[in-house]
């Protein structure tokens, strides 16, 4: 039960990283049309799940969780090194860089003995991956890698979701019936995640790289990204 909890811990919407300032290209989508409505929502969230999120930041949760387990520093900075690379958009770098930062600040204050290790190796990275930060915390719980996963993609797809409510905007009804979808398609993707071996891990998705690099020069806008 303990597991249970951390893990709700750190999935909250309230965990102090700004997660909700970010809705990584979602409104510039909105700006331009591509999302309009509910289903339009739901497609975009959908395929950026199946294709992009589930594909990459999935599998390199694992794998992270894996090398912070094995207290592994080298293949934890390496990692971290490629997912910082791997960034579209400038937008995007400083998202995942200042969410890592407050994670690492949170690890600090939380005191808890359990992290130090955690603390210490985080110290030691010029910047700061939010997966790699996060994965960390997970695997200094002991939070089971599957629920651990499915948890990520459940916040990353919550944070897409209350962006779409404000940017569209959507109703709390249109929100839940969303959540839903993406809740039952969610397992399967962890269960490809946690077998993809790193040589077919792809975050190829071109048109959310677009709409990331477009955002930064928005206009009127609600999001940092």
């Amino acid at each position: 039960m303990l597991q249970l909890a951390r893990l709700l811990q750190l999935t909250s919407p309230v965990l102090p990283v700004g997660a909700y300032t970010y809705s990584q290209g979602l409104e510039w989508a909105v700006e331009t049309g591509v999302i309009r409505d509910e289903e339009s929502a739901g497609r975009w969230i959908a395929d950026l799940l199946q294709h992009g999120i589930g594909r990459y930041e999935a599998p390199l949760v694992a794998a992270l969780m894996a090398a912070w387990s094995a207290a592994n520093t080298w293949e934890i900075a390496r990692l971290n090194g490629e997912f910082l690379a791997s960034r579209e958009a400038a937008e995007l770098r400083a998202e995942t860089a200042q969410m890592g930062f407050s994670l690492a600040r949170l690890v600090r204050d939380l005191r808890d003995p359990d992290l130090a290790r955690v603390e210490s190796t985080l110290a030691t990275l010029a910047e700061i991956a939010f997966p790699t930060g996060w994965a960390g915390i997970a695997a200094g719980w002991q939070i089971a890698p599957p629920a651990a996963v499915t948890a990520y993609l459940w916040s990353w797809a919550e944070n897409q979701v209350m962006a779409a409510l404000k940017a569209v905007p959507l109703g709390q009804a249109s929100g839940q019936r969303l959540l839903a979808e993406l809740g039952r398609q969610i397992p399967a993707v962890v269960t490809e995640a946690l077998q993809l071996p790193e040589a077919q891990w792809s975050n190829f998705t071109p048109a959310y790289a677009i709409a990331c690099a477009r955002h930064e020069t928005q206009y009127s806008r609600l999001f940092r990204s």
